[in-house]
């Protein structure tokens, strides 16, 4: 992780953490760096979701890229994935998403995607870090006749969208669909996304206004969605977080069906089609022991790699692989796109449903979910530096993890986007997991204070 780009792009609280002069001396750095490996004039794409801060940080990056001669094309409110796929179709040299995901409104953030579709490089990533943090060198700022112009994209976002829905096969005819946008990016898609596919559609959370992203809704609160489904019977219900990258379920009984079930329901078809390549799927090590012993029982073949969305796109290209994601709902269909994609997700979803003419709540059977309990501690940058060398703290880990007889786990990690180290602990008992989750987040305060 380096020292502005985190696991998952540049993410703070706006107009503090991440202020206009930042944003501007990245977007510099950035197009400096992307222009001279073209070796000519760029083009990058702007996206953003729906927080208050967007339009500031967007100026701020336009006049940034203008200021290095790159010129911009405005999506306006798009999902992370919309601004991936669309850089590659178009041919533009990148893209930039302002977006702080899953986070309250009050956070923003810059994901940075080349002309490929995937996120910039380590190596760009660094180099962008150095210019900005260390002043290696100066942005090639350009000369009047050179500066960037900035125009707004037309029907752009409809070959998204298009693309979207070329990957299904089914119709969902009579079938009760609740979809739960988080008042984010899913607002100015999902309606064109889902609506004449068959299935009887409602909204909700559809009405953004700059603060309420993410509020009591989408897939950081499935409650609310189970609630909903289960009060006006519906057949299921799918949740997107504020940039739409990431998916949850809920089936009609209001059960979660989180991205592990999903990941096991999605590779036992693909594997029924001949379509699942190398056998495998790629997960972190956060994943529901679960989805390890469906994988064992189904001869399927389980690659575990780091949290995060772009070590499990890393070595879905290096192993050859073509499905993969994490827990949250961040599931990667490399067949179909080169990100996480929510929306997409959901229709692969609808689809295994209509193929198999199964419920979800029959479908969402393929695996057995462990408890597992997840405490987050809070935790600066010099107890996450700590935490590799706090030996008395893991081998009390270790001493507890003993407890589980080998039926779970405990694990420590320190949180890529968020001054936080996350205790997981799984195993066949509720109570007994939490308790050992508890008592290692408190040891956590107290040894790395």
């Amino acid at each position: 992780m380096g020292r502005i780009f985190g696991t998952d792009g540049v993410r703070g609280i706006a107009n503090r953490d991440l202020t206009c002069e930042l944003a501007c001396e990245i977007a510099k750095a950035a197009g400096t760096i992307i222009r001279e490996e073209k070796g000519s004039r760029c083009r990058f794409l702007l996206g953003t979701d729906t927080r208050s801060s967007a339009s500031m940080l967007s100026a701020a990056i336009c006049a940034g890229l203008c200021a290095v001669g790159c010129d911009v094309t405005l999506l306006g409110v798009v999902p992370t994935p919309a601004v991936a796929y669309l850089t590659r179709a178009l041919k533009a040299d990148a893209g930039v998403m302002l977006t702080a995901s899953h986070n309250p409104c009050q956070y923003n953030g810059i994901k940075i995607i080349g002309g490929t579709g995937f996120k910039l490089t380590d190596a760009e990533e660094e180099a962008i870090e150095a210019m900005v943090l260390d002043h290696a060198r100066p942005a090639a700022l350009a000369g009047p006749e050179e500066m960037g112009r900035v125009d707004t994209g037309s029907g752009y976002v409809q070959l998204y969208i298009d693309h979207l829905r070329s990957t299904i096969k089914g119709n969902f005819d009579g079938l009760r669909l609740a979809v739960d946008c988080a008042n984010g990016s899913a607002s100015a898609t999902a309606r064109q996304i889902f609506e004449g596919l068959g299935a009887q559609c409602v909204f909700l959370n559809c009405e953004p206004d700059g603060v309420n992203v993410n509020r009591g809704c989408g897939s950081m609160h499935i409650g609310a969605l189970a609630d909903y489904v289960r009060a006006h019977r519906m057949d299921l219900g799918v949740a997107f977080d504020g940039d739409a990258d990431r998916c949850l379920a809920v089936d009609s009984e209001g059960h979660l069906v989180d991205g592990d079930v999903l990941l096991a329901i999605f590779s036992r078809r693909l594997a029924r089609e001949g379509r699942l390549a190398q056998n495998g799927v790629v997960v972190t090590v956060m994943s529901n022991i679960g989805f390890f012993k469906y994988a064992e029982e189904t001869g399927t073949q389980a690659v575990t790699t780091k949290v995060g969305d772009r070590y499990v796109l890393e070595q879905i290209i290096a192993g050859g692989y073509n499905l993969g994601g994490e827990q949250s709902g961040h599931i990667i269909f490399f067949d179909h796109m080169t990100t996480g994609d929510g929306q997409l997700s959901a229709l692969q979803l609808l689809d295994a449903m209509a193929q198999e003419q199964k419920p979800l709540s029959e479908l969402r059977q393929v695996m057995r979910v462990y408890p597992q309990v997840i405490i987050n501690a809070p935790a600066d940058a010099g107890m996450k530096a700590k935490l590799p060398h706090a030996k008395a703290l893991w081998d009390m880990i270790a001493a507890l993890e003993g407890e589980l007889e080998g039926i779970g786990r405990v694990l420590v990690r320190p949180s890529g986007t968020e001054p936080l180290i996350r205790v997981m602990v799984e195993g066949p008992e509720e109570q007994q997991i939490r308790r050992i989750a508890e008592t290692v987040a408190k040891e956590i305060e107290k040894q790395l204070s």
